[in-house]
């Protein structure tokens, strides 16, 4: 169709196969749709097209997304409120005849539904990284990494030290809302046990909170891990390298050890090993 259809932070550009949607940048714009940018929906990712009255004289015109075409979606479950669904474009109430126009144009175009078999919607581009509750998370694209911080981690997770993963051994992640209770990001591996423990004493998580994991920081980031982890293959075991520590990070870390230590947290036995583990990586 070549044409543009412009709403309230958004607008969508009409292609043969695909629609283009371009995120406007302001104070006003919510911050997910800010931090996507932009994104190409191709029309085979599209199982329909809606539009319904919006609230305060407006309408909503929105792209229904196949189940599992989009990492974005898969990764958010749902748990998306209204105003951020990136897949929405709200218009004033007098263009509702425009916005039909476009809906019955993009229905004709329409050939698939049902779950698609794989991700036609492109993940958020790497590198990427936030500041959870309990530590940092960041992923360039092959492997994510935790590192814990000192005030928020829970003494299971200074016990494991902090942690790499090759997304070869991951099979998704799993994404609770920081805008809900127990918020989190948890990666799933490819054999996984039957039972978590829960995030705040799981290595394999971060624990979001008040102003730390916030959706448009670590929705993109889990979509863009759940994107790599499908289309890794798994990762053969084998011998790491030894990696070697800034010695000033090993002497925190055994400081904080000791504190725990002394704290009752570690016992002799737990506190001898970790520490011991630490000044090997030197």
């Amino acid at each position: 169709m070549g044409d543009v259809l412009a709403g309230f932070h958004a607008a969508w550009e009409f292609d043969s196969d695909s629609v283009l949607i371009r995120y406007e940048r302001g104070i006003r714009t919510p911050k997910l749709f800010q931090a996507l940018g932009e994104r190409r929906i191709p029309l085979e990712a599209v199982a329909g097209v809606t539009l319904a009255p919006g609230r305060r004289g407006t309408v909503v015109l929105r792209i229904e997304p196949r189940p599992g075409a989009d990492p974005l979606m898969e990764a958010a479950a749902g748990q998306l409120k209204d105003g951020s669904d990136p897949y929405r474009l709200v218009l004033p109430a007098e263009r509702e005849t425009l916005a039909e126009y476009y809906a019955d144009e993009l229905r004709a175009l329409l050939t698939e539904s049902g779950p698609a078999e794989r991700h036609l919607v492109s993940a958020p581009a790497t590198p990427l990284h936030f500041k959870a509750y309990d530590g940092r998370a960041s992923f360039d694209g092959e492997s994510v990494s935790f590192r814990w911080s000192w005030t928020g981690a829970s003494s299971a997770k200074w016990k494991a030290g902090d942690q790499s993963f090759p997304v070869g051994e991951l099979c998704g992640v799993e994404w609770r809302s920081p805008e809900v209770f127990e918020g989190h990001l948890r990666l799933l591996h490819r054999d996984e046990p039957a039972s978590s423990p829960q995030a705040d004493q799981d290595p394999a998580a971060v624990v979001f909170g008040l102003g730390y994991g916030p959706v448009h920081e670590s929705l993109p980031f889990a979509a863009a891990v759940l994107a790599a982890a499908r289309t890794t293959a798994p990762v053969p075991a084998v011998a790491s390298a030894a990696v070697r520590r800034d010695p000033a990070d090993i002497a925190d870390r055994i400081r904080h050890l000791g504190e725990l230590h002394r704290a009752g947290l570690v016992t002799d036995e737990e506190f001898s090993v970790k520490k011991a583990e630490l000044l090997a990586e030197l």
